[in-house]
């Protein structure tokens, strides 16, 4: 989905900010004018992004979220991140989101949220090029490709406006299947993704709370949810087996995607190269 420019440069959200890294263009709108997309430029904006996170996370999936503030979901990392939004024109409800952390932040902070997860030892030196993306969701009434095409819009756009050049995360896997909760949809998805986007094992990560994939049934016929489809088809590698988060009733996979591997119809899209 094209975008254009709107609106010029927001201020900054106190500790969250952070320079020198840059987050103008501020704000977009679709050419159909349906979808605004902008990066958070208060507090309300960061409460309205929590907000959509709690109802999809813990009201629709079942995660069991810190009580911060009630109806939200806040975490250490969110003050020294930059929240991307989606708005929908017609009701200016925010639809979707991403959170942003800069390699300056995750030196403020001390870690990455994925470090909580996975020993990222051979990563080091990428480091410094290197943002992750988390806490992305995406409104029930609005689970169209539209959306997520306007968050990577403009996660690109920030990418090559910062010179940086990788991308990681940790990526979700109910655990939930068919009414049960069982780690066997995850561990099928698992050995299916390893045979044809396992990252090279320089770059190999180790859970520190391993789900037990050895134990489970990895031979189900069974798609990996539409946000990991979306990554691996934009180049995205899966960097080692999932970690096991009880908190959020998921296995999450590690994930890792270049600027430099995106194919060429996507650099198009998304890059205009």
């Amino acid at each position: 989905m094209s975008l254009r420019i709107d609106v010029a440069a927001p201020q900054a959200i106190g500790q969250s900010h952070s320079q020198p890294f840059s987050v103008n263009p501020a704000e977009k709108i679709t050419e159909s004018r349906k979808l605004h997309v902008s990066w958070a430029r208060n507090l309300d904006e960061v409460r309205e992004a929590q907000r959509l996170r709690y109802q999809v996370f813990a009201t629709e999936m079942g995660a069991t979220l810190p009580n911060t503030i009630e109806g939200h979901d806040v975490d250490l990392f969110d003050n020294y991140c930059e929240h991307l939004l989606v708005r929908d024109v017609a009701s200016s409800h925010v639809i979707g989101t991403y959170r942003v952390l800069t390699p300056a932040q995750a030196l403020r902070v001390g870690s990455t949220y994925s470090d909580t997860e996975f020993d990222l030892t051979r990563l080091r030196g990428l480091r410094e090029r290197m943002v992750e993306l988390g806490r992305s969701c995406v409104h029930a009434d609005h689970r169209h490709g539209g959306v997520i095409m306007a968050l990577w819009s403009a996660l690109a756009e920030f990418m090559v406006r910062n010179q940086l050049d990788t991308m990681i995360g940790c990526a979700s896997i109910p655990m939930m299947h068919n009414g049960v909760v069982s780690g066997d949809v995850a561990a099928s998805i698992w050995n299916k993704v390893r045979q044809t986007h396992l990252a090279p094992i320089d770059f190999h990560v180790r859970p520190r709370r391993p789900l037990p994939v050895d134990r489970l049934q990895s031979n189900l016929d069974v798609e990996p949810p539409a946000l990991i489809k979306g990554y691996l088809r934009l180049g995205a590698k899966v960097l080692g087996p999932p970690a096991w988060d009880p908190d959020f009733n998921s296995a999450d996979l590690p994930m890792l995607m270049r600027i430099a591997d995106l194919p060429s119809r996507y650099r198009k899209h998304f890059l205009d190269q």
